[in-house]
Protein backbone atom coordinates (compact mmCIF):
# COMPACT_ATOMS: atom_id res chain seq x y z
CA UNK A 1 0.00 0.00 0.00
CA UNK A 2 1.41 3.41 -0.99
CA UNK A 3 1.69 5.94 1.78
CA UNK A 4 -0.17 9.18 1.16
CA UNK A 5 2.23 12.14 1.08
CA UNK A 6 1.81 14.45 4.04
CA UNK A 7 0.20 17.81 3.39
CA UNK A 8 2.83 20.55 3.60
CA UNK A 9 2.48 22.75 6.64
CA UNK A 10 1.74 26.43 6.31
CA UNK A 11 4.21 28.94 7.75
CA UNK A 12 2.03 29.61 10.81
CA UNK A 13 1.63 25.90 11.55
CA UNK A 14 5.29 24.98 11.75
CA UNK A 15 6.69 24.15 15.12
CA UNK A 16 10.02 25.65 16.03
CA UNK A 17 12.48 23.42 17.76
CA UNK A 18 15.60 24.89 19.26
CA UNK A 19 18.41 23.44 21.27
CA UNK A 20 19.14 24.78 24.76
CA UNK A 21 21.04 28.03 24.44
CA UNK A 22 19.88 28.47 20.84
CA UNK A 23 17.51 31.37 20.24
CA UNK A 24 14.29 30.67 18.37
CA UNK A 25 12.67 33.27 16.14
CA UNK A 26 13.95 36.27 14.28
CA UNK A 27 17.12 38.13 15.05
CA UNK A 28 16.87 41.62 16.54
CA UNK A 29 18.18 43.02 13.25
CA UNK A 30 15.48 41.24 11.22
CA UNK A 31 12.75 42.39 13.61
CA UNK A 32 13.90 46.01 13.38
CA UNK A 33 14.03 45.86 9.57
CA UNK A 34 10.52 44.37 9.35
CA UNK A 35 9.23 47.06 11.72
CA UNK A 36 10.75 49.82 9.60
CA UNK A 37 9.23 48.43 6.41
CA UNK A 38 5.79 48.00 7.99
CA UNK A 39 5.87 51.59 9.31
CA UNK A 40 6.84 52.90 5.86
CA UNK A 41 3.98 51.00 4.21
CA UNK A 42 1.47 52.07 6.87
CA UNK A 43 2.52 55.73 6.60
CA UNK A 44 1.77 55.66 2.86
CA UNK A 45 -1.72 54.26 3.50
CA UNK A 46 -2.45 56.89 6.16
CA UNK A 47 -1.37 59.69 3.83
CA UNK A 48 -3.85 58.50 1.19
CA UNK A 49 -6.77 59.44 3.42
CA UNK A 50 -10.36 58.30 3.07
CA UNK A 51 -11.96 58.66 -0.39
CA UNK A 52 -14.84 61.18 -0.52
CA UNK A 53 -17.36 58.53 -1.55
CA UNK A 54 -16.57 56.48 1.58
CA UNK A 55 -17.07 59.56 3.74
CA UNK A 56 -20.43 60.19 2.03
CA UNK A 57 -21.52 56.59 2.61
CA UNK A 58 -20.53 56.76 6.28
CA UNK A 59 -22.42 60.04 6.71
CA UNK A 60 -25.55 58.55 5.12
CA UNK A 61 -25.30 55.51 7.39
CA UNK A 62 -24.90 57.74 10.46
CA UNK A 63 -27.90 59.81 9.37
CA UNK A 64 -29.99 56.65 8.91
CA UNK A 65 -29.01 55.42 12.39
CA UNK A 66 -29.98 58.79 13.92
CA UNK A 67 -33.38 58.69 12.22
CA UNK A 68 -33.99 55.13 13.45
CA UNK A 69 -33.06 56.13 17.00
CA UNK A 70 -35.52 59.05 16.91
CA UNK A 71 -38.25 56.76 15.57
CA UNK A 72 -37.87 54.35 18.50
CA UNK A 73 -38.11 57.11 21.15
CA UNK A 74 -41.81 57.81 20.48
Amino acid sequence: MARKPEKPEGPMQRERHSEPGESAGLTREATVKIGQQLRAMYDEVVKEGVPDRFTEILNRLDKGDSEKDRGHES
